[in-house]
């Protein structure tokens, strides 16, 4: 039961930044604007870290699976990707040294 209800906060979450993408009308997307509620939350301590801890445990642990599918099709476009090797290293060059 507790595993239902630690899914629930995150579906709960994931789906008010659904709604705050299509209610805001700024270009962000709606994972963004989930991620921000969910630190928000953690940080005004409505919702505590150990609320989360086993689904998100979970859900680090089959991150690399999810990006199976994501890198087979950089794979297969690269006739679409090619044109814009440039500015898409400039960009991912520029994203890592913010981070």
């Amino acid at each position: 039961m507790k595993y239902l209800i630690q899914i629930g906060i995150i579906t709960a979450i994931c789906f008010a930044g659904e709604i705050l993408s299509v209610l805001l009308p700024f270009p962000v997307p709606s994972g963004v604007y989930g991620l921000i509620l969910l630190f928000l939350l953690l940080c005004l301590g409505i919702i505590k870290p150990i609320q989360i801890q086993e689904i998100s445990d979970f859900f680090m642990s089959i991150l690399p699976i999810l990006f199976i599918s994501p890198s087979v099709k950089l794979m297969t476009s690269w006739e679409l990707i090619a044109d814009h090797l440039i500015a898409i290293l400039v960009l991912l060059f520029l994203s890592t040294v913010c981070v």
